[in-house]
């Protein structure tokens, strides 16, 4: 192989025959076997200075493998197979970046050779940034999707695609969408083709150590899981100025409430948005949000809807409007009693669907998770790999 070091392991000869001795190669009939030639194999990556990003290749000089083996300095091992021909093998993942790997190999007559390399440093690392995390405490609704957001563009968005992995208790179907953050990064989302069904087990594998997404090698895997919990869905009727809480297909409260201005940026957004953080008592400036000097102040039991500051909390300052005037600057508000029994119950990942006259329309896909707005065709549309669903 061009540019590939021939790595020989010295083997002991084969015993000759009755009073022979080993043979030297050419054969002797009567004084025993020839004696069989050392294994030798090629790899494509070699030396102290190898760019990582790229599959590892070993090929046999003469004969077939048994055994191929590529570990890393922590016992890592790299996945691979053997070609039809028993004269190749090749990982099936990347070679890391900043990696030691050995390479050990076996043929059919049960010689070995070894070779060992070390990976550079990528000049650019690309991370992510998962959802569902550590900070739903593992439990979710069932409108949350999966959602990897990263640091730097993906420009193979494929090759990316290719390595994550969605494993479920209960073979849900769904498909992987790229589209931009609110922030502007590149960002993948994984929705079922249908809301999760309660109780559902989710891994999510991503093997992405040593892929490179285009505009910076990927340096370690990741992986996070998660189960799905009641199925509650909180619909905002902007005519009614009510909410409701369905859990389970029923009906369980109404309450009153008071959405966004009609007619202007502080309506509310309509649409099937997702609770996405429960952030409690925080700092609400109407400045942040492009609303001049509208407000400033602290306010209870908050829950985010949107990046854009579209939330649910309680209002103690509009309480002569619940059930009666949609007045806010586009968050939805209701007492204090009903906001903190709703924060109680709530959970991240709980539907919520704002419907009726007034809204300021749909928010955009990535203005917090937006996909249940697209019809499960226009969804898979979005996967890099041909709109191809997976089923978990």
């Amino acid at each position: 192989m061009a540019g590939a070091a021939l790595l020989a392991a010295a083997l002991t000869a084969c015993s000759g025959g009755s009073g022979g001795s080993g043979g030297s190669g050419g054969g002797d009939a009567k004084g025993g076997e020839a004696k069989k030639k050392d294994m030798a194999i090629s790899v494509n990556l070699t030396g102290d200075q190898v760019k990582a990003g790229e599959p590892v290749k070993v090929t046999l000089a003469d004969g077939k493998f048994s055994l191929v083996k590529v570990t890393d300095a922590k016992g890592g091992e790299l996945p691979g197979r053997i070609s039809d021909d028993g004269r190749t093998w090749t990982s099936e993942r990347n070679a890391a970046p900043g990696a030691e790997y050995k390479v050990e190999a076996q043929n059919t007559d049960s010689q070995s050779a070894s070779a060992q390399f070390r990976t550079t440093a990528a000049d650019k690392v690309n991370k992510v940034a998962i959802v569902p995390g550590k900070a739903t405490g593992g439990t979710v609704g069932i409108a949350q999707p999966i959602s990897l957001v990263f640091d730097n563009p993906v420009k193979n968005k494929a090759e990316v695609e290719k390595q994550l992995k969605v494993t479920t208790s209960n073979n849900t179907e769904g498909s992987w969408g790229w589209f931009k953050d609110y922030s502007g990064n590149d960002r993948v989302d994984w929705r079922p083709k249908e809301y999760w069904k309660p109780g559902t087990e989710v891994k999510v594998q991503m093997n992405l150590n040593g892929v490179d997404s285009g505009s910076g090698l990927f340096a370690r895997d990741y992986n996070t899981e998660f189960k799905i919990g009641k199925d509650r869905r909180l619909e905002v009727n902007l005519d009614t100025k009510t909410m409701s809480v369905i859990e389970d297909g029923r009906t369980v409260r109404t309450i009153p409430v008071s959405a966004g201005t009609p007619g202007g940026k502080k309506a509310s957004w309509s649409g099937k948005m997702v609770l996405m953080t429960k952030e409690g008592t925080i700092r609400m400036d109407s400045q942040t949000v492009g609303l001049g000097d509208s407000y400033d102040k602290m306010v209870d039991y908050s829950m985010r809807v949107t990046w854009s500051g579209m939330y649910i909390h309680a209002a103690p300052w509009n309480a002569g409007k619940f059930g009666r005037v949609n007045s806010s600057s586009g968050c939805v508000g209701m007492s204090d009693a009903d906001a903190e029994a709703l924060f109680a119950q709530a959970q991240i990942g709980d539907l919520v669907e704002v419907v009726g006259e007034g809204s300021k329309g749909q928010a955009d896909i990535g203005n917090g998770y937006g996909e249940w707005n697209l019809s499960w065709e226009q969804w898979k549309a979005k996967s890099a790999l041909n709109g191809a669903p997976q089923a978990g």
